[in-house]
C-alpha cells in the first residue's frame, strides 16, 4: 500500500539548497561559497531552473560578514537581488542566518555576538517583510552540533578553539535565541528551522570503554536541540515554542564506530551502507520524531561522484519507508545543488545537481541524477493525498 503525504511540510516535497559558508578557516581566509559558485550573480537564472524541475522550497544564507560589515550598519544590496528573483519565481527561502560565518569586530565568547546577531536578524526579518510581503523562514546558526566541534573543539575553522566545543554550543543556543527573538519582534509568523546533522555511533562490541565513548557521541546529537527546547541547560532560555522545525542532515558519513584507543591506532573508516551495524535512515528519523514531536524534513544530503543518484535514490526509499511507519517527514533537500571548490584546497567538488556556471549563467546538469531526480518527484507527487 502506498503511504499518503497528508501536508507536506516542503512545497513540492524534493527541495534544493545552496553552498552559503562564509567562514574564515585556520589560514584566516574567509570563504564565500555563494560568491565562489556565482550564485549571487545568476540567482535568477538558478532560481528559474529550479522552478522548471518543481521544486518550490530552497535553502540559501545570508552573509553577516558583508552585510554588517560597519557595526549596525546593514547594507543588504548582496541579498536584495536573491530575495526579488526568489519572489519572481515563486520559491520560498530558507535564509541560513550564521553560517558558520559572522562579521570580524565580534568575538564570538562575548554577550555582543548574542545581542549582535539577534538585532541582524530583527533587521532582515524587516526587509524581507519590505520586499516580498510576508514573513521568512529562517535558519539562525547552521548546524551547532558541527559548528561547535569543527570550531570550538578540533579548531578547524573559526574561532579557532580546542576543548571549549561544549562553550561554544551553548554560545551558539544563545545566538538561536536571540535570533528568535528578533524574528519574533517583527514578526510571529516567521517560521524557525534548526539543523543539525543526525548520526548514529557504535562502539566496538569488543570494548566496553569504546561502547561507553561511542553512547555519549550519540546522545551528543540532541544536546543543542534540547538546549534549544528547555529540555536541558535551562538557564540559557531555551523553551518548547522555539523549537519550531527541526532539519536533519544526513550524508554518507555520518555514521561510524568506535574503536577502542591503541597507540598509533587510526580511527577505521565510517560504516557503509550494507555494514551489519549501519542504522537505517528511517530508524534515525523515527528516533528524532519520537523525542521531539515537531515538524521535521531532511534539511541536506548529498554525496560527490557516479554515487549519487544511487544515494538519492537510498534515501528517498528510506524517507518514504519513515512516512509508511507514521513518521511525517515534510521533505527532502539535496545540498548543494551546485558543484563548488573544496574548502581548503579549491578542488571541485561535484555534489550538485550542476556544475559551475557558462558566462551566460548556464550550468551543465549531471543527468543521472537529474533522470533519479524525475523520479522520485513523479514518486512523491503520487503520495500526496
Amino acid at each position: 500500500m502506498t503511504p499518503l503525504l497528508t501536508s507536506p511540510l516542503i512545497p513540492g516535497f524534493l527541495m534544493a539548497g545552496f553552498e552559503c559558508s562564509t567562514h574564515r578557516l585556520g589560514s584566516g581566509r574567509r570563504l564565500d561559497m555563494i560568491t565562489s559558485t556565482k550564485h549571487d550573480r545568476f540567482a535568477r537564472e538558478d532560481y528559474r531552473r529550479l522552478r522548471e524541475l518543481g521544486v518550490r522550497m530552497v535553502r540559501d544564507g545570508l552573509r553577516w560578514h558583508r552585510i554588517e560589515a560597519e557595526p549596525g550598519h546593514y547594507d543588504f544590496s548582496s541579498v536584495l537581488p536573491m530575495l526579488r528573483a526568489a519572489k519572481e519565481e515563486g520559491l520560498t527561502v530558507i535564509w541560513d542566518i550564521c553560517h558558520y560565518g559572522w562579521p570580524d569586530d565580534i568575538a564570538i565568547f562575548k554577550p555582543a555576538f548574542v545581542e549582535r546577531i539577534g538585532k541582524f536578524t530583527k533587521a532582515f526579518v524587516q526587509i524581507h517583510l519590505e520586499v516580498t510581503g510576508r514573513a521568512p523562514w529562517i535558519a539562525p546558526v547552521n548546524e551547532i552540533s558541527f559548528f561547535a566541534w569543527a570550531g570550538g573543539q578540533i579548531a578547524m575553522f573559526n574561532p579557532g578553539s580546542r576543548h571549549r566545543g561544549d562553550d561554544l554550543k551553548a554560545q551558539l543556543v544563545r545566538a538561536t535565541i536571540a535570533s528568535i527573538e528578533g524574528a519574533w519582534e517583527v514578526s510571529r509568523e516567521t517560521r524557525i528551522v534548526h539543523t543539525d546533522p543526525v548520526i548514529n555511533v557504535v562502539g566496538d562490541p569488543l570494548s566496553k570503554q569504546a561502547q561507553n565513548r561511542a553512547a555519549a557521541y550519540h546522545q551528543a546529537q540532541y544536546q543543542a536541540f534540547d538546549m534549544i527546547s528547555g529540555r536541558w541547560k535551562r538557564e540559557l532560555g531555551g523553551k518548547p515554542e522555539y523549537l519550531d522545525i527541526i532539519g536533519l542532515n544526513f550524508y554518507p558519513a555520518n555514521q561510524w564506530m568506535v574503536y577502542k584507543s591503541a597507540p598509533g591506532q587510526k580511527n577505521p573508516p565510517h560504516l557503509h551502507l550494507g555494514h551489519s551495524a549501519y542504522k537505517p535512515l528511517r530508524q534515525l528519523l523515527a528516533e528524532n520524531f519520537e523525542r521531539y514531536q515537531r515538524p521535521l524534513f531532511l534539511a541536506e544530503t548529498g554525496t560527490e561522484g557516479d554515487f549519487r543518484p544511487k544515494w538519492f535514490r537510498y534515501v528517498c526509499d528510506e524517507v518514504a519507508g519513515a512516512i509508511e511507519m507514521g513518521v511525517p517527514v515534510g521533505g527532502i533537500c539535496w545540498y548543494p545543488i551546485v558543484n563548488h571548490p573544496g574548502w581548503t584546497n579549491h578542488r571541485h567538488c561535484h555534489n550538485g545537481l550542476w556544475d559551475y556556471p557558462e558566462k551566460d549563467g548556464d550550468r551543465e546538469i549531471y543527468q543521472p541524477l537529474a533522470e533519479e531526480w524525475r523520479e522520485q518527484k513523479s514518486r512523491f507527487d503520487a503520495m500526496k493525498a
